[in-house]
């Protein structure tokens, strides 16, 4: 009996221990936001109004959940079906707006209390969130709370990122949320992680980390597993590489490994990296990094494939607009196609956002002498233009300083033009440019930093005709420049008389049009003649003949004068051209649907990436001459020719998503495309072999190599596919750079979803080489410099 006691006791006390060690750690406090007042009213909930229209208003129950970063909405009315219920991630989360900033809100503003409401915008095509709190306290605490949130996870480091998103696994696995794990929940959980290990290997796993031996795995067991799954051999084998003892790197080390990245190989460098990156105090204290260290500092963004100096700007913006690649949308307003879909004011706010610098307003008489936006004779819906200049003033210069053009497709009547001039003068105010910087004659185009937070109109231009000005010198009779450039535009279109054109265009809108003048294109003779302010539009297949028929006159003629590029009217669904083919011509402004994800789209985000994602890109050198030579259709030999052989070897992949969520067996069979997109020459792609069930770390090892002869042109995608035998391949992510922004050595490439948004924690782990005519150049940017010199 005594020994039974005694038994008894130790069993209690050893179950005692065991809730000790086993209670899990509070994702908010790691957070360290236990004391954030904000927060903590966020997990108590709060009744709410989501709001659509006048009458669709509904109530609902959000509260923040445990794990501090995703949100719970509920449908606050029960009934005998389960409740209705939902969820949102912080990490979903564009911005917080509070007021009556949406479009649905805003139409209601006058029947509810501003300061009760707020919006929450999401990345992608997620529609945004309209709540009205019952208090304005209560709007404050959860726009004050989402922000704290967000701020956080935006700081979080790739680790934390790692941990946080097990963590969420661990808990939706664990089904009795008992805090333990029988074996069946954690074969549960490598499903939703996307993992198939073998039986064996995880039954052996299992009862390795099951030391207690129940046959279940506690809070600590737990993590020991999840270790052991998330153990990375390959960043193991690059550390002993380098570490003279196998378990720590010296600073002399580190600083060798530094120096075949092709960064800063400096000893203070090394022990910065150390004071920032090792998480063991004796280790920092004596200045060694251990492999945990090194495992953190290699999956941070100081680490990324993406350069970090390009992060923000760091090209010269003193030069001719002409001179830049610039940040274009096209049908701005349209949320999906150009037939059925909504006009809106918040694909404007996205794009802007995106450091969009030239955005499409379509314009046309509406009602009550108001004008709208839509895409006319459609049966898209219709956006007041005074709303639409309401939000380009607010958002224009969120994300970047730089000038930006509304570029004015204008259908609206001369009394209409009049009522947008009034608009865009008294909503834009000092931000809108209507006279030019300068009295001399303009013999180039301003830079973008003499127009630093300044927005241009691109539109017609009033042109008197000859023999019809007045005796006072004013004009009787005008024709527009954009008709003009509509009559020369088409070659399927007659021609019509200049003389009849007359009177379309008022005087107050004619006004505001100083350095983007819509003229017809009408060749490349006497180019140095034609005013810098004069632009043109081109249709995708004309410019696309001029670039394969004269390509070496069109750069030219880009050097000066901007051109911008539209998708055919034929694009029904709103998707789009290849851009590449446009910039290789130098061409300006290559108006993309932004609303349309695919190819195109990560392609314009590659672009611009670059200079700190202010959407104006410096063209390469040998693109701004009026004398150049560069012609994008014949470049062996040429300016611009500087043949470099890029090899990435594919190592390996973390953490990739399932694709088919509503089959909890289905596993990725992941492989990655490498292209290249640049000059028709260097246009290439290759591909890893798949492997089969394993979206958690496959590993390829896979070289592919590409050679390039115009480096400076080129954009690097990467693309993971989730392979199929009897479909087309599932996107997974990807992620696209220009070559110049590329890092060589062990990097770690970020995936973005389809949308452009992260898909964090998935990244791929790849080694980078360079060189140019055979011979090895560290640093991809150094390569450039050298290149240039010599030029």
């Amino acid at each position: 009996m005594l020994g039974s006691g005694k038994s008894q006791q130790a069993s209690s006390a050893k179950e005692q221990k065991s809730k000790v060690v086993a209670k899990p750690v509070d994702p908010v406090k790691k957070m360290g936001l236990v004391d954030n007042e904000d927060v903590q009213w966020m997990m108590q909930g709060c009744n709410m109004v989501k709001v659509r229209s006048s009458r669709w208003q509904k109530s609902r129950h959000l509260r923040l959940l445990e794990d501090g970063l995703t949100v719970w909405c509920e449908s606050t009315k029960s009934s005998r079906k389960a409740k209705a219920r939902q969820t949102f991630a912080v990490t979903e989360v564009e911005c917080v707006r509070e007021g009556c900033k949406s479009e649905a809100l805003r139409q209601l503003s006058g029947s509810m209390p501003e300061s009760h409401c707020f919006t929450v915008v999401f990345k992608g095509a997620r529609k945004s969130l309209d709540l009205l709190c019952p208090s304005e306290e209560e709007a404050c605490r959860w726009v004050r709370g989402l922000r704290t949130l967000k701020d956080c996870v935006a700081n979080m480091s790739q680790k934390e990122k790692l941990d946080h998103w097990i963590r969420g696994y661990l808990k939706r696995a664990d089904q009795n949320q008992d805090g333990k794990m029988s074996y069946d929940e954690v074969k549960t959980l490598l499903q939703m992680i996307n993992i198939d290990l073998s039986e064996q290997y995880a039954r052996n796993l299992f009862k390795r980390c099951d030391r207690s031996g129940d046959d279940r795995l506690d809070h600590v067991e737990i993590e020991e597993f999840c270790r052991e799954l998330m153990r990375r051999p390959e960043l193991d084998a690059v550390f002993r590489h380098y570490s003279g003892n196998g378990c720590v790197l010296s600073t002399a080390e580190l600083r060798d490994f530094l120096g075949d990245q092709g960064e800063d190989a400096s000893l203070l460098h090394a022990k910065k990296l150390i004071l920032t990156y090792e998480l063991n105090e004796w280790a920092q204290t004596n200045q060694f990094m251990t492999q945990n260290g090194f495992t953190v500092y290699m999956l941070s963004l100081e680490n990324d494939i993406f350069n970090p100096d390009h992060a923000r700007v760091f090209q010269d913006m003193s030069r001719p607009l002409a001179h830049y690649f610039i940040s274009s949308s096209h049908n701005t307003y349209l949320t999906k196609d150009q037939v059925t879909s909504a006009s809106s004011t918040e694909p404007y706010i996205r794009a802007l956002n995106q450091g969009c610098r030239c955005v499409e307003l379509d314009c046309w008489d509406g009602d009550k002498g108001e004008p709208v936006i839509y895409h006319g004779h459609t049966l898209t819906s219709k956006v007041p233009f005074k709303e639409v200049i309401e939000t380009i003033a607010h958002f224009a210069f969120k994300a970047s300083p730089y000038p930006l053009i509304l570029s004015i497709e204008n259908h609206c009547s001369v009394e209409q033009q009049a009522v947008m001039a009034k608009h865009l003068r008294a909503i834009l105010g000092n931000s809108l440019l209507t006279k030019p910087l300068k009295e001399q004659t303009l013999k180039e185009l301003p830079s973008p930093e003499e127009l630093k937070y300044r927005i241009l109109v691109k539109g017609k231009k009033h042109t008197p005709h000859f023999g019809q000005l007045s005796k006072t010198g004013s004009s009787a009779s005008f024709s527009s420049s954009s008709d003009l450039e509509e009559m020369g535009s088409s070659k399927t279109t007659p021609k019509r008389d200049p003389a009849k054109v007359c009177s379309k265009l008022s005087p107050e809108l004619s006004e505001l049009v100083v350095y983007c003048r819509s003229v017809a294109f009408s060749g490349f003779e006497n180019t140095t003649g034609k005013a810098p302010n004069e632009m043109s539009s081109f249709c995708e297949s004309d410019a696309l003949k001029l670039i394969k028929d004269s390509g070496k006159l069109f750069v030219r003629h880009n050097n000066r004068q901007l051109s911008r590029i539209y998708p055919s009217g034929q694009r029904l669904q709103s998707s789009n051209y290849d851009p590449q083919e446009m910039w290789n011509g130098g061409c300006q402004m290559v108006a993309l649907n932004f609303q349309t994800p695919g190819e195109q789209m990560d392609l314009n985000q590659g672009r611009f990436l670059s200079n700190g994602r202010c959407g104006y890109v410096l063209k390469p050198s040998f693109m701004c001459s009026p004398t150049s030579e560069f012609n994008p259709e014949i470049t062996g030999g040429g300016p611009g020719h500087v043949p470099t052989q890029l090899t990435i070897r594919i190592i390996s992949a973390q953490q990739l998503p399932k694709i088919n969520t509503e089959k909890a067996s289905s596993i990725v069979d992941p492989l990655v495309w490498v292209e290249i997109h640049g000059v028709g020459i260097d246009n290439a792609k290759d591909k890893t072999q798949r492997i089969d069930n394993n979206g958690f770390n496959p590993r390829w090892d896979c070289t592919l190599s590409f050679q390039l002869q115009v480096p400076e042109l080129a954009l690097v995608r990467f693309v993971v596919e989730d392979h199929e035998h009897t479909a087309k391949n599932d996107f997974v992510g990807q992620f696209t750079l220009p070559f110049t922004s590329l890092r060589t050595g062990y990097r770690h490439v970020h995936l973005l979803k389809a949308d452009g948004s992260s898909l964090s924690p998935a990244t791929l782990f790849v080694h980078v080489k360079v060189a140019r005519r055979g011979l090895p150049i560290r640093s991809v940017s150094e390569r450039m410099a050298s290149a240039k010199g010599k030029a």
